[in-house]
């Protein structure tokens, strides 16, 4: 079979990577196709600027077919705070071909390596707040929004061209009539609920900006001392949160507040991927008529919840959760999905277990040493 050909910057192709390599009735997890063209854009994406953080896209095409992709970038601030030379792979896509593959990397090595790194770490779409990690159990499952998907053979691609996996993770899925109020209410949430130097509101549409700019400065905090998390500036967040008024639910989001300070926020949207996939991840004249018909989605998904440092262990995350849950019952969802998590995060997989969480899928990443 002929060798494939390596092509950087070609969007229409690198969109359309996964549905030519998967079918169109795969699991596929994707932005919409103008929310993707946004995040590669240095002028409308502001990771892209002053400095923080630089990509490109590969696709592989073999025989007038599009065949692979993968999106390569360097994270600046990111080596900067943590003392690395790191470059990072991201999604993923291509047929179960080793040579594939490893073109694909390969060109992501060359492009990281001339960029002064000396090691390539993925699936990492850009930042830790992301969609990360290569799905390595669960393939089963259709992901929420905010999980991804790839397919079984790709682990086992990953280690042909060298790549080892670490920093184990899961997502996990909660029925949520399963969930009791006690479950989530103990004597230090009720203490809190009582205290009037307490208030707990929802995340409405009319004043979102204001609230996510209070979420980014909860979540920067909260995150502060996890593993390769890296500070987001307000216009970062504001960018990945844009649109969020048009899909949201107010009964699903949650900030709270300690004497008018926001010291935790909790982000959760009605799961948009059955939607999407049936769009095909495009805005066409059929959007109105996906939109109607998934307008009452059963399942939702949280992005993230966080609390300031200054406030952990007083039962914030409970009460927190305790409205979701009310949120979720009140507005008729059944299952609740929850991004990754990683195994070394005690506390979160503690407070998953007393909801009765189940795991979803099992994901890594996959680094490798460059010359």
């Amino acid at each position: 079979m002929s060798a494939p050909g390596i092509v950087e910057g070609d969007f229409a192709a690198f969109f359309a990577a996964p549905f030519a390599v998967y079918g169109p009735d795969a699991r596929i997890s994707s932005p919409l196709e103008p929310d993707l063209r946004a995040a590669l854009d240095p002028a409308r994406n502001p990771l892209l600027q002053e400095g923080r953080a630089r990509l490109t896209w590969f696709t592989a095409h073999r025989d007038g077919a599009v065949v692979g992709r993968v999106v390569a970038s360097v994270h600046d601030a990111s080596n900067r705070l943590h003392g690395w030379r790191r470059g990072s792979f991201g999604m993923l896509d291509c047929i179960d071909d080793v040579a594939v593959a490893r073109a694909l990397l390969d060109a992501c090595a060359g492009w990281v390596a001339a960029r002064g790194c000396d090691e390539l770490m993925g699936s990492f779409n850009l930042t830790i707040t992301q969609m990360i990690g290569t799905l390595t159990e669960g393939h089963e499952h259709a992901p929420y929004t905010y999980q991804d998907w790839s397919p079984p053979y790709l682990p086992g691609l990953l280690a042909a061209c060298g790549f080892t996996p670490s920093y184990p993770m899961r997502t996990f899925e909660v029925d949520v009539a399963g969930v009791t109020e006690a479950a989530l209410l103990g004597p230090r949430q009720q203490a809190l609920l009582a205290d009037p130097d307490w208030n707990f509101e929802p995340i409405r549409r009319w004043r979102l900006d204001d609230s996510l700019r209070a979420a980014c400065a909860v979540l920067n905090d909260g995150f502060a001392e996890n593993p390769m998390f890296v500070p987001l500036t307000e216009a970062e967040f504001l960018f990945a949160s844009k649109g969020m008024a048009l899909v949201m639910d107010p009964r699903l989001g949650c900030l709270a507040r300690h004497r008018g300070e926001p010291v935790g926020v909790l982000l959760c949207l009605p799961d948009l991927n059955p939607m999407m996939h049936a769009m095909g991840y495009r805005i066409g004249w059929r959007a109105p008529c996906h939109f109607l018909r998934h307008r009452r989605p059963d399942r939702a998904a949280i992005v993230f919840y966080s609390v300031r440092r200054s406030h952990h262990a007083l039962g914030v995350n409970g009460v927190m959760l305790h409205r979701l849950f009310a949120g979720l019952r009140a507005g008729g969802y059944a299952k609740l999905g929850v991004s990754w998590v990683s195994d070394g995060n005690a506390a979160s997989l503690r407070q998953l277990e007393k909801l009765g969480a189940r795991p979803l899928h099992r994901l890594h990443l996959f680094g490798k040493s460059l010359p």
